[in-house]
Order: C-alpha cells, then sequence, then structure tokens
C-alpha cells in the first residue's frame, strides 16, 4: 500500500499549526488570564455548586444569605490584605527585583512539575519561615 505525502504529513502538520494554540490556552489557564466571558462563566458554576452544596447541607435559606454575606467579607477582607502586603512587598523591592523575584519562583514551580513532585497549585501545606516565597502575590 503506497501512501501519498499529503496522508503522510497531514497529522503532522495540522500538530504543528495547533501546538502554539495549545501552548496559549495552557498558558492562559495557568496565569489566570481569562476573558470577561470566561469569568462570568466560572462565576455562574461556582453559585451554582455553592447551592447545591447548601442544598445537600440542609441550610435553609436565611443560612445561605448569612453565609454568603459572611464569605463576602472575608473576601473583601482577603482582598485588602492582599494589596497591603504587595504594597509592602513594594516598598521593600524595586519592580525590576519584584519581577526576578516572580520569574524565580516560577522556574522553581516548573522545575518541581518536571521532576514530579509537584503538589498542587500552592505546593505542600507547610509553614516557610522565608516570607519571600509569597512576594509576588
Amino acid at each position: 500500500m503506497k501512501m501519498s505525502l499529503r496522508q503522510v504529513f497531514a497529522p503532522a502538520l495540522l500538530a504543528i499549526a495547533l501546538t502554539p494554540l495549545a501552548v496559549v490556552a495552557q498558558a492562559d489557564q495557568h496565569e489566570g488570564r481569562h476573558s470577561g466571558a470566561d469569568r462570568e462563566t466560572f462565576s455562574q458554576r461556582m453559585e451554582e455548586r455553592r447551592h447545591e452544596v447548601y442544598d445537600r447541607a440542609g441550610l435553609n435559606e436565611e443560612q445561605q444569605t448569612a453565609l454568603n454575606e459572611l464569605n463576602a467579607e472575608h473576601f473583601q477582607a482577603m482582598q485588602a490584605l492582599r494589596k497591603e502586603h504587595q504594597d509592602k512587598v513594594a516598598d521593600i523591592l524595586s519592580e525590576e527585583e519584584r519581577e526576578s523575584l516572580k520569574n524565580a519562583m516560577k522556574e522553581m514551580r516548573d522545575e518541581h512539575h518536571r521532576d514530579g513532585r509537584s503538589h498542587g497549585r500552592h505546593g505542600p501545606r507547610v509553614q516557610h519561615e522565608d516570607a519571600t516565597e509569597t512576594a509576588s502575590e
């Protein structure tokens, strides 16, 4: 059976053509760069899941409302704390140094992934005395 050049090379060319799209899509997912529509879809899914959890737990509407308000307050407090932390890091490190630290952390995270030592998005849940590990947040 004789195959034409088109039959031989078409799958390889298609794979090569699609590779940049896959890399960009994966990078966007990992870097958190989503469009507004993606965020909206994500928010809707999370809202649906939250209601499902509340239903399974048997929570009444008053409890659900109270929890939603408490969670919103917590989120706002965490955002304020994150901003405060970023401001303090900016007082210590220049923009270039912060970028260098961020890149070093990414390189180490990538090395851990390649070596099979990955422990999820934020690594193992242990306390570190070195506060620079969270400096880029």
